[in-house]
């Protein structure tokens, strides 16, 4: 699915079953050693898709490592993003002279409670529903397009966000517009915006960025 979100310079790879127990470089199994069982497999799973992806590019297979502040450190001319939630992983890959940065995320689509207040404000929530989105999914759509932001933004301004420092408008049922908005903050190479897609399917919302 998030393949359908992305423009063709970017590879993505699902997770197949075998890929959840799959092989993992000893330098890889080390910093996740002390993990416990379920998130092993996540992240086994992870960097399985991201070999593949790599490998799709004609990058040589190497240990993806993360750096002191758990970013993957994709090699040399690339980037990246990996998400996982439960029973789903994927990784997106591209060359960096086509593609600045990348992000995607999935998650299961289950109703939000009261984080739902901490997470969107009343102006996102209204913008979806007029967009047409279900209403009780509107926040999982937000939710995610920000996930999504996060993950091509944390590596370029190397900058923890709030919910509230990004705001997401949703501009028709598959579209998106984030903009970080606490002015404060830097921004990604020059840009303060971007624009994003999302898609509910098979019980879940996935949403992906690029710059």
């Amino acid at each position: 699915m998030l393949h359908t979100l992305l423009p063709c310079d970017v590879v993505v790879v699902e997770a197949e079953d075998g890929m959840w127990e799959g092989y993992l470089h000893p330098d890889e199994a080390t910093s996740i050693a002390r993990a416990f069982p379920g998130r092993r497999r996540e992240f086994t799973a992870g960097r399985a898709c991201a070999r593949a992806a790599l490998a799709r590019l004609g990058v040589t297979p190497r240990p993806l490592l993360c750096d002191a502040d758990r970013v993957p450190q994709w090699p040399p001319g690339t980037t990246g993003s990996i998400t996982h939630c439960d029973g789903y992983c994927a990784a997106a890959v591209a060359w960096q002279a086509k593609v600045r940065g990348v992000g995607i995320d999935a998650e299961v689509l289950t109703p939000l409670g009261k984080e739902v207040e901490l997470i969107c404000s009343p102006a996102e929530l209204q913008g979806g529903v007029q967009a047409g989105l279900p209403a009780a999914f509107v926040a999982n759509v937000i939710f995610s397009a920000k996930e999504s932001f996060y993950k091509c933004y944390y590596p370029l301004a190397r900058q923890f966000l709030e919910f509230s420092d990004v705001e997401i408008i949703v501009i028709d049922d598959g579209c998106f517009e984030a903009r970080l908005v606490n002015h404060s903050l830097p921004d990604m190479l020059g840009f303060r915006h971007c624009r994003g897609r999302f898609a509910l399917h098979q019980g879940h919302v996935f949403a992906a960025v690029v710059l």
